[in-house]
């Protein structure tokens, strides 16, 4: 069983997502909305660009926490807001960085909280995952 210590970092990484990025992710997802890939529609809409597929970013945000826990550890709860969208753009993609540390343990779990930020921005609130202990 794995020890928590509030405070710990858990986990910490860098995505590189581009606009291929968002093709597959919409191929394995089944969400083909046009504002994950197309500029014009994005824009129609108001929104400032390509937008990251709000799933994908919680997905990679949970995944990185997995990846460094035990593989038998049992996820009984995970929650994000979405502050900000993540703006793919066609030349340089959007990098999403991950930190996820420590922040409460008590006799049956712990809460892991997920700092997730693009271009420094928070593009998630509140993200929290919780493992059973």
């Amino acid at each position: 069983m794995a020890e928590y210590t509030v405070g710990d970092i858990v986990a910490e990484r860098t995505v590189y997502l581009t606009r291929e990025s968002l093709v597959r992710y919409a191929g394995a997802s089944g969400d083909f909305n046009p504002i994950h890939y197309r500029d014009d529609v994005a824009e129609a809409v108001g929104l400032p660009g390509v937008l990251a597929h709000g799933m994908l970013t919680m997905g990679l945000a949970s995944s990185t926490v997995l990846a460094a826990l035990p593989a038998d550890v049992r996820v009984i709860d995970y929650g994000v807001r979405f502050t900000k969208p993540v703006v793919v753009d066609p030349e340089h993609g959007a990098d999403v960085h991950v930190l996820a540390k420590v922040g409460a343990v008590d006799e049956t779990s712990a809460r892991i909280d997920l700092t997730v930020k693009a271009a420094e921005t928070t593009v998630l609130a509140k993200a929290q995952l919780r493992v059973a202990l």
